[in-house]
C-alpha cells in the first residue's frame, strides 16, 4: 500500500475504505513508514504525532464499521498534513521559527475542528518559510523542504512542506495558508491541486497571522474534486472570525461546459511571462474552446498595481502582526537590564527581522 499513497486521491481511499479494501490504520502505518523512509531527503515535515494519528484512524475504523457509506463522514479515515502555522491543540506549532520553537497549541484552529468532524485523520505539521513569509521553503528556521519531482529545485512556498507531503506520497492531502501565492504557487511547482479560498468563506481563527486581510486557508490535493471537498469540509462563517461570512450556495447539481464563460486578463500575458509558461496556458485554452467553453478577453487595467500595492499591505499588517513577539508577551526572553534597554533591543531586533 506504501506505494499507491502517491496516487491515491482521497475518493480513492473513502470508496476503498468503505469496502473493506483496507482499514484506516493500515493506511496511516502505511502513510508514516512512507514518511520515515522519505523524510531525510524531503524534509517536508517538522512534527509528526504518531499516537494521535493512529487514535483517530481507530476511531474512524468504527464508525466505517457502524455507519453505512451513505452516512459516513465526508473525509473519513483520509491522513492529512498541516501546515505549521496552523493550530492543532497539544502539537507544536512553530510557524517556521526558532522564536516559537517550543510553543505548544492551547486550542485547535476551526478548521482543524471542522476537518475532525468530517473524519480526517491528522498526521502532523508541515514545513514553511518563516511566519509564510517566503516562496521557496528554504527559509524555515529549522530545514530546506525539497521537490519531490526533482530534488535540486525548490517545492515553492511558503506551504511548500504541505506540497511536497502531498506529491512525495506521503500522505494523501494537506492544508496549506497563502497571502499573495503560498498555496497555488507550491501546488503549481509540485504538480498538485492548489486552492485559495475566496477572503471570507474559511475562517482564520487559529492561523497564525501574517497579513490579516489578504491571509486565507486551503487545501492542497491531487484532484481539484479532491480541493472541492476539503473545501466544503472546512468553509462556513465562524464566531471568532468576523471576516467570516455566509456565500450563496450553487444547487445546480451539474453544469454543462457550454454553460462556462472564462475571462482571459489580456494583462496577464505580457513580455514578463515565461514563453514556456504562456504556452502551456495557450494549449488549455484551446482544449476548453474544443469543448464549447467560451472563452471571453477581458482587460484588467490594474493588475501592474497589484505586486506594488500587496507589497504595501503584507509588510504593514506583518509588522503589527509580528510585533506580539517581543520577548514578553510571546516569543524568546530579551536579555537587558532595564525596561528602556529591553524596548530598545526588541524594537530593533523586529524591525531589522522584517526589513
Amino acid at each position: 500500500m506504501r506505494d499507491e499513497i502517491k496516487n491515491l486521491t482521497i475518493e480513492a481511499v473513502i470508496d476503498k475504505l468503505s469496502q473493506k479494501k483496507f482499514s484506516a490504520v493500515e493506511l496511516v502505518k502505511s502513510c508514516l513508514k512512507n514518511i520515515k523512509e522519505k523524510e531525510s531527503v524531503l524534509a517536508a515535515f517538522l512534527s509528526v504525532d504518531e499516537k494521535l494519528a493512529l487514535q483517530q484512524a481507530e476511531i474512524a475504523d468504527q464508525q466505517i464499521e457502524q455507519l453505512t457509506k451513505d452516512n459516513l463522514p465526508e473525509l473519513i479515515g483520509v491522513p492529512i498534513a498541516i501546515k505549521d502555522n496552523i493550530l492543532v491543540e497539544g502539537m507544536p506549532c512553530t510557524a517556521g521559527s526558532k522564536i516559537l520553537k517550543n510553543y505548544i497549541a492551547p486550542y485547535n484552529a476551526t478548521v482543524i475542528k471542522k476537518l475532525s468532524q468530517a473524519g480526517a485523520i491528522i498526521i502532523g505539521k508541515t514545513n514553511l518559510d518563516e511566519f509564510a513569509m517566503g516562496s521557496s521553503t528554504e527559509n524555515s528556521a529549522f530545514q530546506t523542504t525539497k521537490n519531490p519531482i526533482d530534488l535540486e529545485r525548490v517545492p515553492g512556498g511558503s506551504s511548500g512542506g504541505s506540497a511536497a507531503a502531498v506529491a512525495g506520497g506521503e500522505v494523501i492531502c494537506a492544508l496549506g495558508s497563502e497571502t499573495g501565492g503560498s498555496i497555488r504557487q507550491p501546488a503549481s511547482f509540485c504538480g498538485i491541486v492548489g486552492l485559495k479560498p475566496t477572503y471570507g468563506s474559511v475562517s482564520r481563527f487559529g492561523l497564525i497571522a501574517f497579513a490579516s486581510s489578504i491571509d486565507q486557508i486551503g487545501p492542497l490535493t491531487k484532484t481539484v474534486s479532491g480541493a472541492k471537498r476539503i473545501f466544503r469540509a472546512i468553509r462556513g462563517i465562524d464566531s471568532n472570525d468576523s471576516t467570516t461570512k455566509v456565500f450563496p450556495e450553487n444547487n445546480k447539481k451539474t453544469l454543462s461546459l457550454k454553460e462556462i464563460r472564462v475571462g482571459i486578463p489580456r494583462e496577464y500575458f505580457t513580455g514578463e511571462v515565461d514563453k514556456r509558461v504562456a504556452s502551456l496556458v495557450k494549449k488549455v485554452i484551446s482544449q476548453l474552446e474544443k469543448e464549447k467553453v467560451k472563452m471571453i478577453e477581458v482587460s484588467l487595467p490594474h493588475t501592474k498595481y497589484a505586486l506594488p500595492a500587496y507589497y504595501i499591505i503584507a509588510p504593514s499588517e506583518a509588522s503589527a502582526n509580528l510585533a506580539r513577539y517581543d520577548g514578553i508577551r510571546y516569543g524568546c526572553p530579551a536579555k537587558a537590564e532595564t525596561l528602556s534597554d529591553l524596548y530598545f533591543v526588541r524594537n530593533l531586533f523586529i524591525v531589522g527581522w522584517i526589513l
